[in-house]
């Protein structure tokens, strides 16, 4: 089967694809299937804006399309910056470090024991024939005031793992996908089709 990830961002496309890999699928990036769309991201939920990318790029394509959407979500912040996690801060903040130093100058006046947040990943595929499989991930932890590890992406440096000890930038490649919100979502996303082939088999 031959799936193309509606994304342009290699962070992301690479941790698909190693994720996915086991299945034997073939996974193709926008830029491989020669897909060029930009839908506008305009959902108020993780759920809305991970269909919209995956229809768009599934009706340019022709192939089966999986998007991820995903984010974090601070409680002290009421959930921001939630869907908006990747346009945190507008064109004032146009990198992941300029939108990292914000989310710290909007925490500073939370204390330690308030400063939990969670990943959310969101993952949907939609078919050609119109059907869709989707599955929800979420990774819990906890906010740092400075940045710790050079490693992954995006709030990684400041998202704190209890259970691993560490923050999300500090662990390795093959850990992170063992435990991110995006890895447990595809768990889950792979755990349903599965059960769709058990069902088409009977």
């Amino acid at each position: 089967m031959t799936v193309v990830v509606a994304s342009n961002n290699p962070n992301k496309i690479r941790e698909i694809k190693a994720i996915l890999a086991p299945l034997g699928w073939e996974v193709l990036s926008q830029r491989e299937a020669g897909v060029h769309v930009d839908p506008e991201e305009n959902g108020l939920t993780f759920e809305e804006n991970s269909a919209i990318k995956a229809r768009a790029v599934m009706e340019a394509s022709g192939l089966a399309a999986v998007a991820d959407d995903s984010g974090i979500e601070v409680d002290a912040l009421c959930g921001a910056p939630g869907v908006h996690s990747a346009r945190y801060g507008g064109d004032a903040c146009p990198d992941d470090s300029a939108r990292n130093e914000l989310l710290l100058r909007n925490m500073e006046s939370v204390p330690d024991g308030e400063r939990n947040a969670r990943f959310v990943s969101v993952i949907t595929m939609i078919r050609p024939d119109g059907s869709t499989v989707s599955a929800r991930g979420e990774l819990p932890g906890k906010i740092l005031r400075q940045a710790e590890g050079d490693g992954g992406f995006g709030y990684d440096p400041l998202f704190y793992i209890p259970s691993e000890g560490c923050t999300m930038a500090q662990l390795s490649p093959e850990r992170k996908n063992q435990i991110s919100h995006r890895a447990e979502a595809l768990r889950r996303f792979v755990e349903k089709l599965m059960k769709e082939n058990e069902h088409a088999d009977k």
